[in-house]
């Protein structure tokens, strides 16, 4: 089954084909709605003529910020999510061979995944955590021990991105963060 986050099948597509748009897509999805930082590669890739890492890791840094301020911008904070695209894309070309999927292929075990995810930029325990979890709900690539490492992001329910296959799952994400965010606020 495709991915259907973002609400543009052009930009779903891209993270189906792309193991780096949906690592980049990942990276954007912090303090901005799901689906418009999940269709921030398919911005890039039709501003920049592709989305493959050496390319955005050779832009030049104030040409590819401006670049990802272009109203719809990449992200709200599009500067400096810029710089953090293209460490990322330097990254996954100097240790993985512009090859994002060699960050799971190749790992040994899901302990092994969730220290390459959490040494990129951008990505902490959570957000790792997450990202092991929708590898092996979406994608099946499910390494030893995921169920741990992934955490509660491995339950069946609606608590992540990991968890969106369509219209009503992203609603039923978001009534669970806003949820959590309100439980949060009132044990405060």
């Amino acid at each position: 089954m495709g991915f259907q986050i973002t609400g543009d099948p052009a930009a779903d597509q891209l993270l189906d084909e792309s193991p780096f748009a949906l690592l980049a897509g990942m990276m954007l999805d912090q303090q901005y709605p799901m689906e418009h930082a999940f269709r921030g590669p398919a911005k890039v890739a039709g501003r920049l003529g592709t989305f493959e890492p050496g390319a955005i890791a050779a832009a030049d840094p104030e040409e590819f910020a401006s670049m990802a301020a272009t109203s719809p911008a990449i992200h709200r904070f599009p500067g400096s999510m810029a710089a953090r695209l293209q460490e990322l894309a330097r990254i996954v070309e100097q240790e993985y061979g512009g090859d994002a999927a060699r960050l799971w292929t190749e790992a040994s075990d899901a302990r092994d995944l969730l220290g390459r995810v959490m040494a990129l930029p951008g990505f902490g325990k959570q957000k790792a955590q997450i990202f092991v979890a929708l590898l092996a709900k979406r994608l099946e690539v499910r390494p030893s021990g995921w169920e741990a490492v992934a955490g509660d992001y491995a339950l069946d329910g609606h608590r992540s991105v990991a968890d969106v296959v369509d219209e009503q799952s992203l609603q039923k994400v978001r009534d669970f963060k806003k949820a959590t965010k309100a439980a949060a606020r009132s044990a405060d």
